[in-house]
């Protein structure tokens, strides 16, 4: 069924690949309950919404894609989700469900076309890496504020926080730990982090310890189908919804292009190999299942690499990593114990790790409205707490700067529609 001796795997092989991707990637169940908690969703019915949703979506990638390709919520688009829009905007959270629901349903749509492909060959590459470092440089932002590591200022807008709080020292012993588990590559590196700040908070009593380690799952009742898809259906919402499919696709291309390099999957021109094509089609399932629970964006995780790395080239490999985060549903006592400031140093880290594509830019064969765009993709995002306003501020001065240049070439369909979309997010 998943073609092991083609490609040179076996079932123990898949074994060990997929229990090793669980561990590098367990880390969002708890991470994701935090943050869409923030937004006003129950923290426990999250944790379990979000444990769910990343079985049910990375077994469908593994039987219907037959690759190793592991999915849960998307860290990034969940802090847009409760950050930009639902504190942000003052969007009701079942309302941003419904957008969230509504770009998965175009992403599904799209899968069975070619637009998928015209939109990421209209956009420059460039620019394509500024929205992931943009996105990186909005998560830690928010990582650092949530840490109290960054407050407000009358003075300034924002200034540093109280290094002398028992809080914020922990949150600083957190992002050390993160930093340097991933530094040393250690397989489960942020779980690892995660485990080491909480005792650590739980000994100096900076948190409270757990009252148990295992329980029935909790509820999803609170959130599951309370999703308001008709308030999302508003032309002002147009550009918000977009930017979680565009955000979504460009999220699970980049990490299929450089899983797929590894395992050496996705790199075929040969028509019939379909794996691709099944794996942007199961992810975009996942995003409208996800959101039907309670949860924001499904996508495919980078951290599938790990298990590519031990190995692991099938869709058997995505069935152990679903089959293990089953022990993930009675784990809640422990999940809620964990202090915030052994979640939020995460988020820093995945930002700056995301930050780093901006590197892969050459400036100096860059032109003014490429570097232009680059800027204000990167600087926006934090700086307005909105992903959509950092695009579209991007695109329209791209736009702009190359018709004055008269670079028409440099201009293309998918781009100009872009930028018109770009254009409504401030007039609309």
């Amino acid at each position: 069924m998943f073609d092991l001796s083609v490609r040179g795997s076996s079932v123990k092989t898949e074994l060990t690949a997929g229990f090793t991707t669980f561990l590098t990637m367990i880390y969002i169940v708890p991470v994701n309950g935090f943050i869409l908690s923030d937004a006003g969703l129950p923290m426990p019915a999250v944790i379990t919404a979000t444990a769910l949703i990343t079985i049910i979506a990375t077994l469908f990638s593994g039987l219907w894609s037959n690759t190793p390709i592991a999915m849960s919520v998307g860290m990034g688009l969940n802090a847009y989700f409760s950050y930009g829009l639902v504190l942000g905007m003052g969007i009701a959270w079942q309302t941003a469900l419904g957008i969230v629901f509504l770009s998965g349903l175009l992403f599904v749509g799209l899968s069975f076309t070619d637009f998928r492909v015209w939109i990421m060959t209209s956009i420059p590459m460039a620019l394509r890496r500024a929205i992931s470092a943009g996105i990186g440089a909005f998560i830690a932002f928010i990582g650092l504020k949530q840490m109290g590591m960054i407050v407000a200022s009358d003075a300034t807008l924002v200034t540093l926080g109280d290094f002398s709080s028992p809080g914020v020292l922990l949150g600083v012993l957190g992002l050390f730990l993160a930093l340097a588990t991933h530094m040393f590559k250690l397989r489960g590196a942020f779980v690892l982090s995660i485990a080491v700040t909480s005792v650590v908070g739980w000994i100096l009593g900076i948190a409270d310890t757990p009252k148990g380690i295992v329980s029935m799952p909790a509820s999803i009742a609170p959130i599951a189908f309370e999703l308001d898809i008709l308030s999302a259906l508003s032309l002002s919402l147009l550009p918000v919804i977009i930017t979680f499919l565009v955000t979504d696709m460009f999220d699970t291309l980049g990490t299929l292009t450089g899983v797929g390099t590894r395992a050496k999957l996705f790199q075929t021109s040969d028509k019939n190999d379909k794996s691709l094509e099944k794996t942007l089609e199961a992810d975009a399932v996942a995003t409208v299942a996800g959101s039907m629970l309670g949860v924001s964006t499904t996508t495919a995780f980078v951290e599938s690499a790990s298990g590519v790395e031990e190995g692991g080239r099938t869709g058997l490999t995505a069935l152990f990593t679903a089959a293990f985060f089953i022990l993930t549903l009675f784990l809640l006592p422990l999940f809620e114990a964990i202090p915030s400031n052994a979640i939020y140093p995460i988020l820093v880290v995945v930002g700056i790790l995301m930050f780093t594509e901006l590197g892969k830019v050459d400036f100096d064969k860059s032109d003014l409205a490429t570097k232009a765009a680059i800027f204000l993709i990167v600087a926006l995002m934090p700086l307005s707490f909105s992903i959509t306003n950092g695009i579209a501020a991007g695109f329209l001065v791209y736009t702009v700067l190359k018709l004055l240049q008269r670079d028409f070439k440099a201009l293309n369909a998918g781009l100009l529609t872009i930028a018109f979309i770009s254009l409504l997010v401030f007039v609309l």
